[in-house]
This record gives structure tokens, C-alpha cells and sequence, in this order.
């Protein structure tokens, strides 16, 4: 299973349920809805896709399809790492 958290310490500024990441090293600006800055408060701390979709179902609403959650998740968590945001732990 897959552990991922946050690679550096960034820049987060929530606006109007909206994030914004800065990267000062990559000078990159990431710009999150609101579901996507509440999995970036996560990453703080080691998450799997399992933990981060358990936390979004508690949050908003259990009766939502787990699988599709978890899909988009995995999809999210994959451009988080292509923007070199997250990273993966053992």
C-alpha cells in the first residue's frame, strides 16, 4: 500500500474555499478546490489513499461511492507527485 505526505514545507493560503500552494524552489503555483486542499491538510502526516478516502466519506458524505472517492483520489495523489508536491514513504 502506498504512503504518501507532503514533500517540502510550501506555502498554503486558503481563499474562499479555494487553496493555493507556492513552491519557492520550483517557483510553481498549485491551485486546489476545496476537497483538494482538505487532502493537502492531510498530507501533513503519512496518508494511504485508504486513509485520505476515509476522512473525505466522514467529512462530506458516507453515502458517496467509495470506489469512484478513491479513484479520483489516486488520480489526484498522482498529480500531486507529478508536480513534485508529495512524495512517497515507506
Amino acid at each position: 500500500m502506498m504512503k504518501y505526505i507532503q514533500k517540502g514545507k510550501y506555502e498554503a493560503t486558503e481563499l474562499d474555499g479555494e487553496w493555493i500552494i507556492l513552491n519557492t524552489e520550483d517557483y510553481t503555483v498549485t491551485k486546489l478546490n476545496e476537497v483538494g486542499g482538505i487532502c493537502w491538510s492531510l498530507l501533513g502526516e503519512v496518508q494511504t489513499s485508504e486513509t485520505l478516502t476515509h476522512s473525505l466519506m466522514e467529512k462530506f458524505s458516507p453515502a458517496e461511492n467509495e470506489e469512484q472517492i478513491k479513484k479520483d483520489l489516486e488520480e489526484f495523489l498522482s498529480s500531486l507527485h507529478q508536480c513534485g508536491l508529495i512524495e512517497n514513504v515507506n
